[in-house]
């Protein structure tokens, strides 16, 4: 056990490194090029939860969702067509997180496939459309990745100690209700902090961050529930004690465009 924990803090330390180089030594293009290759990565393993299990229909469906990257990034180039775009996302969401209310045992591999495009290409526009917002792209990049942090770390202490109404038991049985109160007061402190970092005025601001950590929460449980369709503990093993890259972005595909749609609203991408 110890040697696991080990694991997972050298790769998350890793982790961080790579993140403050690439977003405060690089130029914005480069983090851009690191969420593309993320996001890639991130199709290779999708496409196991599809029941793609060789090398060569792996990588066909990885194409398949850099290709669909490629043509969103041109189409969402145009800030009213991006706005469409998310708001249009923003629906998809919503529809996931009553696809899982309610029906969580539906969906096969097919629907796997396509839901992967679903939650893949606006995770990619989202991440690489924040870090290219200037002046400050970057920094707000780096504050949702904290704030997405805040709402795991304050789901896992609140579900320890507090937890006893299951979230989802049929998807990811370690989630429960108090869990999720705790993460959001967690996200509401960050997102306080935030406020004062960014100038903006506190109600709007941490209800839109609250709002994005629950989105975090529903991509947690779609990546869960596919993952578990698919009889498998972690999505892959490029990340030790972490397990594949889903793993670690599961909370952020979906809190990406939902963010980024709330930066628009409160005026903050121009």
């Amino acid at each position: 056990m110890a040697s696991g924990l080990r694991q997972r803090v050298v790769t998350a330390l890793a982790i961080a490194a790579v993140v403050i180089v690439v977003l405060f030594w690089m130029p914005p293009v480069v983090a851009v090029a690191v969420v593309a290759i993320v996001v890639l990565a991130g199709a290779w393993e999708w496409a196991g939860f599809a029941g793609f299990g060789t090398q060569r229909q792996r990588l066909v469906y990885t194409c398949c969702v850099g290709l669909a990257v490629l043509l969103a990034w041109e189409l969402t180039a145009d800030p009213a067509r991006l706005a469409v775009f998310l708001q249009v996302v923003a629906l998809w969401w919503i529809a996931a997180f009553l696809w899982l209310a309610l029906g969580s045992q539906r969906g096969g591999r097919r629907a796997a496939a396509v839901v992967g495009f679903a939650v893949l290409v606006p995770a990619a526009i989202g991440l690489g459309r924040i870090a290219l917002i200037e002046p400050e792209g970057r920094v707000l990049l780096l504050f949702l990745l904290v704030l997405v942090a805040a709402a795991d770390v304050g789901a896992y202490f609140g579900g320890r100690t507090l937890g006893k109404r299951k979230l989802a038991p049929r998807v990811s049985p370690n989630k429960t209700w108090e869990g999720l109160v705790s993460g959001l007061v967690f996200a509401a402190l960050a997102a306080l902090v935030g406020a004062a970092m960014f100038g903006q005025p506190s109600l709007p601001w941490v209800g839109i961050c609250v709002i994005v950590a629950v989105a975090s929460v529903v991509g947690d449980l779609i990546e869960s529930k596919f993952k578990r369709g698919a009889g498998l503990k972690d999505s892959g093993t490029l990340l030790p004690g972490h397990g594949g890259v889903l793993d670690r972005i599961d909370s952020h595909v979906a809190a990406a465009p939902i963010f980024l749609l709330g930066l628009q609203w409160l005026g903050m991408t121009a």
